[in-house]
C-alpha cells in the first residue's frame, strides 16, 4: 500500500499558514468589532430594520479583510510552490488535449 507524494513539497507547513491567515480573518472581524465600525454602520438604519443593517456592516467590514485573504492566499501558494487543480478549473479552464 503505498501512498501517491503530494504535490505540495510542505502540506504541513502549508495548513499551518492556512490557519494563521484564518486566525487574521477573525482577529480582522473582533478588531473591526472593537473599535465600533459594526454599531456605526448599523446606526445608519432605522431600528425596523436593524437586522439588515447589521448584516451589511459585517459586508462591508469584512470585504477588505477577505481581499487581504486572497493575496495572502496567492502569496503563501507562491512561496512554498503549491500545485494542485482547482475545483473550478473545469469550468474556467478550457480542456485539455489527451
Amino acid at each position: 500500500m503505498t501512498q501517491n507524494p503530494s504535490p505540495t513539497p510542505h502540506p504541513r507547513l502549508y495548513l499551518l499558514a492556512m490557519g494563521a491567515g484564518f486566525a487574521g480573518l477573525i482577529a480582522w472581524f473582533v478588531i473591526g468589532r472593537s473599535l465600533g465600525v459594526l454599531d456605526w454602520i448599523s446606526a445608519l438604519f432605522p431600528p425596523s430594520h436593524a437586522g439588515a443593517g447589521l448584516m451589511i456592516a459585517i459586508m462591508i467590514l469584512m470585504t477588505p479583510g477577505f481581499l487581504l485573504w486572497k493575496y495572502y492566499n496567492r502569496w503563501i501558494e507562491k512561496r512554498l510552490k503549491v500545485k494542485g487543480r482547482y475545483y473550478e478549473d473545469g469550468a474556467y479552464l478550457p480542456p485539455k488535449q489527451k
